[in-house]
């Protein structure tokens, strides 16, 4: 390490190559990301295959490593060379001298087939979910616990299958990715594999169109240790359900490791096939809740310490006290501070923290579902949210259906089959029909039409 300014003399050669760099980068981001995250980045020395770039704050690496790391790892490989390595380093300002006091991480990663000791698997696991950085907490610790049991033995325990289900952004990547990481790492010759259930599917598709169908299947029955995530987006797809069936059937006959995580219980997963649901309450069901209040203290705190940033306690409880949901928003209002006070010069107080969370309430999107929908009107209907998918025909069972139905067709892109699927396996033509009947008393009928917008603005607001 220098400790004068000599630590950020730049040649000219070194500017060239960066310069390359952020071509390529330029061309492969949108502009705003490319504005935020890499214009900020200087570089300091290039030599023996080495490029050194300096950057505000660890947060800095985090968010390029977590979005951009193929990219980048691409853009060494063709700038730097098969051998070049990416260095980034934090610099501060003190007296007037800069002080390069840590490197932080070498982006250039190993050739992927040098990653597996044992096979050419790409496990596609994120190495950053571990259990060490996974925050236990009330309402995750018996998902956690039987987590690191299946780790320890996997397929020798009766959590198989283990079922993770929980709302969004509560940990369950986290956790189900933490068990496969610790499972590579304690059992080498184990072949782990992690892909999303729409992943699973796209590929099925691929398969189907190359005539490789038998080969696909024999990959997947040919694993140690499966993980699906989002189990529930194989709803509606018949072809992928069937073939997904026998490959579970397979793993499980011969004593390997299934773990699938969900958005509900395997009950509540209606247009999913029986047979299916059946095997996925074999083993553990275990749900995930939001965060309490002590937890996501911990939460931020852990954050912002791999950030490198110590913020004060009245910062982190405002936080935690006005952001509640979940773990993914809890982190983002972090992100978003921290970025806001790294690029524009400012210090980390509580009236930049009311500002950030303010925005972040703001700016929330509202992932308007079917389920949303269907909660919303059943409570306001005061109607047993699966009344409306049994055949059940008394009025206001019917009146929430086909309202429910109505504002899923406005409301969301889903298919008119998705949409029959969600309310018992209907078809399209009683979606059809309902929509119909709606849109009629919408017009004749003044209480439904004030009914039916007030259910739309609920909704539209997250009241859901």
């Amino acid at each position: 390490m220098k400790d004068s300014s000599a630590a950020l003399e730049t040649t000219d050669y070194t500017k060239t190559m960066w310069k390359q760099c952020l071509e390529i980068i330029k061309a492969n981001v949108p502009p705003i990301t490319y504005n935020t995250w890499f214009i900020p980045i200087k570089p300091i020395d290039y030599s023996n295959d080495v490029l050194k770039i300096q950057v505000p704050n660890n947060y800095f690496i985090e968010w390029i490593d977590e979005h951009y790391n193929t990219l980048i790892n691409k853009v060494i490989s063709q700038v730097l060379g098969e051998n070049g390595k990416l260095v980034y380093v934090i610099v501060e300002e003190k007296d007037n001298l800069f002080e390069a006091h840590e490197i932080i991480e070498v982006v250039k990663k190993q050739p992927e087939a040098q990653i597996s000791a044992v096979s050419d698997i790409d496990s596609h696991i994120n190495p950053r979910y571990k259990f060490e950085n996974f925050i236990k907490g009330e309402g995750n610790q018996l998902a956690r616990a039987a987590s690191i049991a299946i780790s320890d033995n996997p397929g020798e325990t009766s959590f198989n299958p283990f079922f993770i289900y929980g709302g969004v952004g509560l940990g369950k990547t986290h956790l189900i990715q933490a068990v496969g990481n610790k499972i590579l790492e304690k059992h080498s010759s184990k072949k782990v594999i992690y892909l999303s259930s729409e992943h699973f599917t796209v590929e099925f598709v691929d398969a189907i169109q190359s005539n490789t169908v038998n080969e696909f299947s024999s990959y997947y029955k040919n694993m140690d240790v499966l993980i699906i995530d989002d189990i529930q987006f194989l709803i509606g797809k018949e072809k992928t359900q069937d073939l997904f069936f026998h490959i579970f059937n397979t793993l499980h006959q011969s004593g390997k490791q299934i773990i699938l995580s969900s958005d509900k219980p395997p009950k509540d997963l209606k247009g999913l096939s029986e047979r299916l649901v059946s095997r996925f309450q074999w083993g553990l069901t275990a749900d995930i809740q939001p965060p309490d209040f002590e937890t996501r203290i911990a939460i931020l705190n852990n954050k912002s310490k791999s950030f490198g940033i110590a913020l004060e306690p009245e910062i982190i409880e405002y936080i935690a006290l006005n952001i509640k949901s979940n773990i993914r928003e809890l982190e983002g209002c972090l992100i978003k501070l921290l970025a806001s006070a790294s690029l524009n010069s400012k210090e980390i107080d509580l009236a930049l923290t009311k500002k950030t969370v303010k925005e972040i309430s703001t700016n929330k999107q509202t992932i308007v579902s079917i389920e949303n929908i269907t909660k919303v009107v059943c409570n306001h209907f005061s109607v047993d949210e699966n009344k409306v998918r049994e055949k059940n025909r008394k009025k206001e069972v019917v009146i929430a259906r086909q309202i429910a139905m109505f504002l899923s067709k406005k409301l969301t892109t889903s298919s008119l089959k998705t949409i029959g699927l969600h309310f018992g396996g209907r078809d399209h033509s009683t979606v059809i029909h309902a929509f119909n009947s709606v849109d009629t008393l919408l017009s004749n009928d003044t209480y439904m039409r004030e009914t039916v917008d007030s259910l739309r603005n609920k909704i539209e607001l997250g009241a859901a």
